[in-house]
């Protein structure tokens, strides 16, 4: 990226550390933000960093995404995903810096039967994905021609609180994993999300004719049950684990505070066309995550 350097805001998560170590990948110049450093719901300090930093674009990791607490906290996921986004798309629009904003699967009921293209109806089941509509409504309003939104699905990693982390630790502990294989999505490594989200930063900052909504995330189409044997069959390979069985179960059997999605399969042709890139196969990501965690296992 010639002359400028990307920002990103959200890199106390996983999927802005990913980001930072898909630019050092790609050689692009990168300063990233945690929440301590950039809180998108103060709009003047969101201007101060956009002029301190001078980016050529920027990229909005920056999200409340506990699911279930969302239904308990409203106010606050709304502030974070709805606020905080316009927060950032008006600074960028004051800084006239180009916008990746990262959304969800969330935003649909799940009710469809197949993948869900850029342009089905919206019709999110609970508080966290109505809040991400409303993100993604915000920046496009304050940034029509200047913004991706990219949304994604199920992202895992090595870093963070993800699924494939929770399974890892509890297939070290648990003689029997009872998961969820009546919930199918499109799960996502967060190093291939990144890579990708890079990609398109990249290509926005010099073709705002990209500008618009799309969708990425890894494939095949997956249920939680298919990625949690997964994980358990990677995790065998570097050692012993305390899982003999992973046992499927109904959504009905694991009740949470917030509906999921039964179907949230994204169709991402329109991102293939435009950017020239391949969706990730979730098992080889799967495969990375669980030789990382092995390699360096977190504390606690």
């Amino acid at each position: 990226m010639e002359g400028g350097t990307l920002l990103v805001f959200g890199t106390g998560g996983q999927l802005g550390r990913s980001l930072l170590e898909a630019a050092a990948r790609a050689g692009t110049p990168v300063t990233g933000l945690d929440r301590r450093e950039a809180d998108v719901t103060d709009a003047a300090a969101l201007d101060r960093l956009l002029a301190a930093h001078a980016p050529v674009v920027v990229v909005n990791a920056a999200a409340y995404t506990a699911v279930d607490r969302a239904e308990a906290e409203p106010n606050l996921a709304f502030a974070i995903n709805r606020d905080g986004a316009g927060n950032v798309a008006r600074a960028c629009s004051r800084a006239g810096v180009p916008l990746v904003h990262v959304s969800t699967d969330y935003v649909f009921d799940g009710r469809r039967a197949g993948a869900y293209a850029e342009d089905h109806p919206a019709a999110p089941a609970g508080v966290y994905g109505a809040s991400k509509l409303a993100g993604e409504d915000a920046v496009r309003e304050i940034l029509p021609g200047a913004h991706l939104v990219v949304r994604t699905a199920w992202v895992f990693s090595a870093l963070g609180s993800n699924f494939v982390r929770t399974i890892w630790r509890a297939a070290r502990e648990r003689d029997i994993l009872r998961v969820v294989a009546d919930q199918r999505g499109s799960p996502t490594p967060a190093d291939d999300l990144a890579d990708a989200l890079v990609t398109m930063a990249v290509r926005l900052a010099r073709d705002a004719g990209v500008a618009g909504l799309y969708h990425w995330a890894g494939a095949p189409p997956a249920t939680w049950y298919d990625v949690a044997c997964e994980v358990v069959e990677q995790a065998r390979r570097h050692g012993p684990v305390a899982t003999r069985a992973v046992e499927a179960i109904t959504t009905a059997e694991y009740p949470t505070a917030a509906a999921r999605p039964p179907n949230a399969v994204l169709d991402t042709r329109r991102a293939q066309g435009v950017f020239g890139l391949t969706p990730p196969d979730w098992r080889a990501g799967v495969e990375r995550a669980v030789a990382r965690l092995a390699m360096d296992p977190p504390e606690g």
